[in-house]
This record gives structure tokens, C-alpha cells and sequence, in this order.
């Protein structure tokens, strides 16, 4: 099957989208509690995400395994544009270990994955330990093929070839919203050689993200929105998103990885100052993508979102 016709032939599947067709210059159509309502396209902020693609480009093989036919970056990017055409609005986010898992990266070194998401129009990313593992020269030379950045801000990477290719948070204009983006890694050593992390310092990730949400919150942006490859929890004290989020101040939403889990919907927690947090994580292998609307206009202003669970898969032939 040829690229063109496979892209015709992607659908999703999953809960009912809460900003639907396009019903005017400006405004969209949106279900809510109180039936069908109208709002300026600018109050609405749809996020999708992913995590733990692992170099998984194509679909997983028809093999009577339970993926078969699931993933594959030509059926994420027909997703991704349709939503695109229902909201321009829309940020697209991933929270690491973008390498490793196929052949694809044995061969290309994550060059391929790179470009695919330059192409789908990534709006950040963070780093994830498997994105060492042809060590961080590769990763750094990777990025010449990416338009997005890599927000990363407890890795000090001073004196490695990443240096000056990460920054520490984003701040993305969408319609009349600010939105602020910040990334934390996990603990590379004893997970990561030595030698493929090279001069790479970890610093506490709760006090990072804290000390860079503030900023962001200084800049007055609306939504905070961390990117995490901490893992979601543990049955130790090993610092997760779970932690993060409690420990957490001015953060809204955390997108978190490392750990695969599927999650049917985000868990909210409250933070260290008794404000709700939601953590969302969407498994591996581009399986699925999370996507979070948001409504901030004026009639309904608030932070919490309408959340979906997007399958990616090939339409059944007919």
C-alpha cells in the first residue's frame, strides 16, 4: 500500500471530540452540559500528545499479535491535521524516548524520526533515556533535522554537544492563550552508560520544574504544561510524576512517559498548594495520542479539560 492511499484510509476511534465542525469565521460548535454552544475558536486550546514512540514509524506488523495494525506515523499525521483543521489552536507535544525499538533507528540512528515529527509539526519535546542510547552527540546531531525545541530544565548539559541546543522551557502563543512549556528527565545514572551521557549533570527535577513554572507563571502565561520522562509512579520513593504533581506549584498539566501506561483518563492530584494538577500519559509505540481541550473563554474559563484517548490504526477495508 502506497503512502497516499494508507494515509486515506487512517482513522480514529475513541471518545466523542468536544470541538466539532467549524460552523463560522472564527467559531466553533462545542458540546457541552448544556447542549450545543458556540465559542470563538480563539478561547478553545486542544493538546495532543504523545510518548515512547520508540522509532515505531510504521504500523505495528499484521501478525495476530494485540497491536497488530496499531501506530505508524502516517496515520498520526492524518489525525493530527484533521484536528488541526477543527482547531488551529492546537499544540502537539512529546515527552521522550522518541529512539530506539525498530530497525529504524539501528540503521538511521533517529534521523527518520526526527524529520517525520519536524514534518507532523511537533511543537516541543523533551529527552527520555532512550534518546542516549547512540549517545548524545548522535541525539544532538539528530536535531539539525527538527523545527522544534527540546525543553529539558534539570539536565545541565554544559560542556556536551547539547549544549546550546536545548532550552530549559517554551512559551507558545495559541489564539489569545500563552502557554508555557517545561521538560524533566529521569536519573541517567544506572539507567544510562556513562559514556553515551557523557559530561550530562542531573539536577532534583521537582525543584526545577517548580523553579521554572514560577517563571513561566512571572510571564503570565495561562497554562503550564510540563513534559516529563519520569515515570508515573513507583513502589519506592524513586521521584515519578505522581510526586512531581504533589510537590508541584503553578503546573497544570504534566505529560508524562517512561513507564508505558496506557491511561483511560488523566489523574488529578492536588498540588502543594491545594490546586488540581492532571498527569496524562499514552503508553507506547504511537499507539495512541492523548488530547486535552480546553476552554478559556470568558462564559466558561476554567482548566479542566475535556479529555480523549485518539487509537491510531488503519480503517478496516470495506
Amino acid at each position: 500500500m502506497n503512502r497516499r492511499h494508507f494515509i486515506k484510509q487512517t482513522a480514529f476511534t475513541g471518545a466523542a471530540l468536544a470541538a466539532g465542525a467549524i460552523a463560522g469565521k472564527g467559531v466553533l460548535q462545542a458540546q457541552t452540559l448544556d447542549g450545543l454552544q458556540s465559542i470563538p475558536e480563539q478561547s478553545l486550546l486542544t493538546i495532543l500528545h504523545t510518548n515512547d514512540v520508540h522509532s515505531r514509524l510504521e504500523p505495528f506488523p499484521m501478525d495476530g499479535g494485540r497491536n497488530q495494525g496499531l501506530g505508524g506515523v502516517a496515520a498520526r499525521a492524518s489525525i493530527i491535521q484533521s484536528v488541526r483543521e477543527e482547531n488551529a489552536s492546537t499544540l502537539l507535544l512529546d515527552a521522550g524516548d522518541i529512539f530506539q525499538g525498530t530497525p529504524y533507528f539501528n540503521l538511521y540512528k533517529g534521523e527518520p524520526e526526527i524529520k517525520a515529527m519536524a514534518k507532523m509539526g511537533y511543537d516541543a519535546v523533551t529527552m527520555g533515556n532512550h534518546d542516549f542510547d547512540a549517545g548524545i552527540e548522535n541525539f544532538a546531531n539528530q536535531l539539525q533535522h527538527a523545527n522544534f525545541p527540546v525543553v529539558i530544565s534539570n539536565y545541565d548539559f554544559k560542556g556536551t554537544p547539547m549544549e546550546f541546543l536545548y532550552k530549559p522551557y517554551t512559551i507558545i502563543q495559541k489564539g489569545k492563550q500563552r502557554i508555557g512549556i517545561l521538560g524533566v528527565g529521569i536519573e541517567l545514572e544506572g539507567l544510562v552508560p556513562k559514556n553515551l551521557y557523557g559530561n550530562t549533570v542531573y539536577n532534583d527535577p521537582i525543584v526545577a520544574a517548580n523553579q521554572t513554572a514560577d517563571l513561566l507563571k512571572q510571564k503570565k502565561c495561562d497554562l503550564i504544561v510540563c513534559l516529563s520522562h519520569l515515570g508515573d509512579k513507583y513502589s519506592d520513593n524513586k521521584v515519578s510524576d505522581e510526586i512531581l504533581a504533589k510537590e508541584s506549584r503553578n503546573i497544570d498539566l504534566i505529560i508524562g512517559g517512561h513507564t508505558h501506561r496506557f491511561f483511560d483518563q488523566p489523574r488529578k492530584y492536588k498540588n502543594k498548594d491545594g490546586g488540581d494538577i492532571l498527569v496524562n500519559q499514552m503508553g507506547f509505540g504511537g499507539i495512541q495520542m492523548g488530547r486535552l481541550d480546553y476552554n478559556f473563554s470568558e462564559v466558561k474559563r476554567n482548566k479542566s479539560p475535556k479529555a480523549h484517548t485518539v487509537v491510531i490504526m488503519r480503517k478496516p477495508s470495506e
